[in-house]
């Protein structure tokens, strides 16, 4: 883990998307935080110690699904998949499918393993299973003003957690999407081993880029300051219910997710940036979302 030193900073930014403001300050006391996101050889760890079954490995009860089809009531995750060409970007159904018998041991469904992949980040983890994790391992989930402090590395106000400069001389220095989403990718083209990309200001790797990361915040669609009126986080639907476009489906809290992934890019989504944000379901695990855990100093 490495040592943040407490401090404060100017939280958000005013230049991307609505989410992200406004930009406020922030005081933080010192933490700690992994130096890399938790890999597949961690989480095999911890799920060998405890015997635990992560959300997208367990039968679902067909009465938090009223109306769905049962076939589709069975173990398993949102995959991405790279489309043929292409598509309408206002619908990420085009690219995204729900994979009977994928989890965090088969990212890609049965017949896919981890046996090759023991340095990539776990991905297909929920919330609970991250929280669990982070107990099991005497730790916690960061708030979403640790994680982004965190990524800023030091820097203030920059764009990037390495300045402003998307891509400086040319190089990438984070695992995003480079190319034509979601069908043309020159880059990784998925997620990569931890730490392959230089660390931040702080020596933390992949804070942004790669996987996207849990925090603990419920997600509002603006930051609020210090004195502000609460906001109406909302509730989205369950995945399962939009990939099989059925009513009736019951609706989960959000948490924020920081960071940004291997499929940010900048012509559809820019946020592998340390004020990016994004709601998440809290029951939906994907095959872009993972986590880091935090102390307190």
């Amino acid at each position: 883990m490495v040592r943040i030193p407490a401090g404060t900073f100017s939280m958000g930014s005013d230049e991307f998307y609505p989410d992200e403001r406004p930009v406020h300050e922030r005081e933080m006391d010192t933490f700690l935080i992994d130096r890399f996101a938790v890999t597949n050889a961690d989480f095999a760890r911890f799920v060998d110690d405890t015997g635990y079954v992560t959300v997208a490995e367990r039968p679902l009860d067909p009465a938090g699904f009223p109306g769905a089809d049962p076939a589709d009531l069975v173990p398993g995750a949102m995959v991405f998949t790279p489309t043929a060409g292409p598509v309408d970007l206002a619908d990420w159904r085009g690219w995204w499918r729900w994979q009977p018998g994928a989890h965090w041991r088969q990212p890609f469904g049965p017949d896919s393993s981890i046996d090759e992949r023991l340095t990539h980040p776990v991905v297909h983890v929920a919330f609970e299973d991250a929280e669990a994790y982070a107990t099991w391992a005497g730790k916690r989930l960061p708030t979403e003003a640790e994680h982004e402090y965190a990524a800023r590395g030091g820097l203030e106000q920059a764009r990037y957690s390495w300045g402003d400069e998307t891509y400086p001389d040319g190089i990438p220095r984070a695992n995003s999407w480079i190319g034509h989403f979601p069908y043309e990718n020159r880059g990784w083209g998925g997620t990569a081993p931890v730490g392959s990309f230089p660390p931040n200001g702080y020596g933390l790797h992949d804070m942004t880029g790669n996987v996207w990361e849990w925090t603990t915040d419920y997600y509002t669609p603006r930051h609020l300051r210090s004195g502000d009126a609460g906001v109406d986080p909302g509730t989205r639907t369950n995945l399962l219910a939009l990939a099989s476009a059925e009513e009736g489906f019951p609706t989960i809290p959000r948490r924020v997710l920081k960071g940004g992934s291997h499929l940010c890019s900048p012509e559809y989504c820019l946020r592998f940036r340390p004020a990016a944000r994004s709601p998440q379901a809290e029951d939906t695990g994907m095959s872009h979302i993972g986590f880091r855990c935090v102390t307190s100093a």
